[in-house]
């Protein structure tokens, strides 16, 4: 029996960004399409890519993350967004084309495993929250790179939600940690 797909949506704290949330799992994990070239290998986001106001989109298991042109208003293309995800949702349009997903393997030092075991478990659950995500690319001479995703590129508020949340926790859990910074995608 099929399921009734509900889709409801949640600001983030970047305006060019809207979370549809549906109640089924899309995926585990999440995947970032930062542009059409990038979806090529996503069903679902190639063709949220064919409206010419979207601008990036980006899965984690309930919800997919929408940004938008600066020259469209929510208040014109949410109903639209929000048709089209529940009938790619009922119609199981696929994330993506692979379909396995394995858990994380955390690598490197002592200290780099515990950056990413934080990470996982502290930072990106909050992350998600807003729409986005994070991804850990390196820690050298106490310098924790990190790559913002989704709703998070870009957003005016990250800089603070780096510095102020992030940098913070990792200081106090790992002492090692002098600053976090973020790479540009």
């Amino acid at each position: 029996m099929a399921i009734n797909i509900n889709v409801y949506t949640e600001s983030t704290p970047n305006p060019a960004s809207m979370k549809f949330l549906v109640n089924k799992l899309l995926l585990n994990g999440s995947v970032d399409y930062p542009t059409k070239e990038s979806a090529e290998s996503s069903p679902f986001a190639k063709e949220l890519f064919k409206f010419n106001f979207v601008n990036g989109v980006f899965f984690a298991s309930n919800f997919v993350t929408i940004s938008k042109t600066e020259d469209a208003e929510w208040p014109d293309i949410e109903p639209i967004l929000k048709e089209f995800v529940k009938g790619a949702v009922e119609a199981e349009l696929q994330v993506r084309e692979i379909a396995h997903e394995e858990a994380p393997a955390f690598e490197g030092t002592e200290a780099e495993v515990k950056i990413q075991q934080i990470l996982h478990d502290y930072v990106r659950p909050a992350v998600e929250q807003d729409g986005g995500a994070i991804h850990y690319k390196s820690f050298d001479n106490g310098v924790v790179t990190v790559e913002l995703r989704g709703s998070c590129s870009g957003c005016p508020s990250s800089t603070y939600t780096l510095k102020a949340g992030i940098e913070n926790l990792l200081k106090r859990m790992v002492p090692d940690v002098t600053e976090v910074v973020s790479e540009a995608m």
